[in-house]
């Protein structure tokens, strides 16, 4: 089923007699039920204010799309949405819809924030086939801000966003990158944190154990950008001597797509921890290669094929998410981390009144 308005995918949802599958652009590899709604019919940009810094797109459209209508602006979205078809091998089109719905966010997300951060308004189908809308479609007209929020990173559990309204910012005029060679991951989050904390607005913080470098970038005003590289050189000195690299496009768009991990065998998890506590539960892991990102808060993780990374873990403040894996794994394992009993409280109550027939993607979120 591929809709191509909003009152057809109200009608479809109203008629369903059964659960369903709810897919962008089809670029993720999430499974669920047989029947499938897709929303790449509800496809367009329905309004771009450039001065007011806001775009209003159909959940269908391409991410594509709405970056090369920024991008003839001089603006882009803030938050880095990662392009997941290298990893885990699909094909199809990265939809905004999609980003939203699973709050993607990549590297810039330490400063600037992410994905939901950035949403200002959406419109979507409940489990009753009810049209919704929350917040605005600027940011002078915003309400409804927490609810907003509830829909993005809720995978689609909870209903089909059908439109979304996005804060975006202007693309800065200069990048630089410094690499800073680091003994291990402990060494590597003590520069990450100490990058972090000064005032020279890091907005890339990542580590890469492979070629044992610690990875820092810098935006904005091209005078500004050298400024804050020099100083940010000297408050660094004592941990080595940080260098100036090139290839800056390409770097952190394999960073936020998680490139090391393409073409290669075994499972792929990412899990969020405390920047301080990633060198010990990177060591927990015992993976065959990991990422860091975020300043130590993100790791991603390659392991064998069916490895219950959890169990390997064990208790620790955070959570882990396999990514990449069959669907047998996924299924023994479940996608995301087990929810407390608080928690899986709160959700089914959640989900009760959203999609009170258990409709849209069940199973997929616990």
């Amino acid at each position: 089923m591929r809709p191509e308005t909003e009152a057809e995918l109200a009608e479809i949802v109203a008629g369903l007699q059964g659960p369903v599958r709810i897919a962008g652009g089809g670029t993720r590899g999430i499974g669920g039920p047989d029947d499938l709604v897709e929303t790449g019919g509800l496809s367009g940009i329905t309004l771009y204010e450039p001065g007011a810094l806001t775009i209003v797109a159909q959940a269908g459209t391409s991410v594509a799309e709405i970056e090369a209508a920024l991008d003839a602006e001089g603006q882009q979205l803030a938050f880095e949405p990662m392009d997941h078809r290298g990893l885990l091998g699909t094909n199809g089109t990265p939809t905004i819809g999609g980003v939203v719905a699973a709050n993607i966010s990549g590297p810039r997300r330490i400063q600037a924030g992410a994905c939901r951060d950035f949403l200002l308004g959406v419109r979507y189908v409940d489990g009753r086939g009810q049209i919704v809308k929350n917040g605005g479609r600027v940011m002078k007209n915003v309400t409804g801000y927490d609810l907003v929020k509830l829909m993005s990173g809720a995978w689609g559990t909870l209903g089909v966003l059908t439109e979304v309204s996005l804060k975006v910012l202007p693309k800065p005029e200069a990048i630089a990158t410094l690499q800073i060679p680091v003994a291990d991951a402990g060494t590597a989050i003590r520069v990450l944190s100490a990058a972090l904390k000064s005032p020279f607005e890091v907005s890339g913080a990542a580590y890469d154990p492979q070629t044992g470098r610690a990875l820092l970038r810098l935006e904005g005003f091209a005078d500004s950008v050298a400024y804050r590289v020099e100083q940010l050189k000297s408050t660094l000195a004592g941990f080595g001597a940080p260098e100036e690299i090139e290839g800056l496009p390409d770097l952190w768009r394999g960073i936020r797509d998680a490139a090391v991990f393409h073409d290669k065998e075994g499972d792929v998890w990412r899990i969020s921890v405390k920047p301080t506590d990633a060198p010990e539960v990177s060591a927990r892991l015992d993976a065959s290669q990991t990422l860091l990102d975020w300043g130590g808060g993100l790791i991603w993780a390659l392991v064998p094929k069916g490895t219950d990374l959890r169990a390997r873990l064990g208790a620790f403040d955070g959570h882990a998410t396999i990514v990449r894996a069959d669907t047998e794994t996924t299924g023994n394992l479940g996608r995301f981390q087990p929810e407390t009993a608080g928690i899986a409280a709160l959700t089914h109550g959640l989900r009760q009144k959203f999609d009170p027939r258990g409709l849209f993607n069940p199973g997929l979120m616990g």
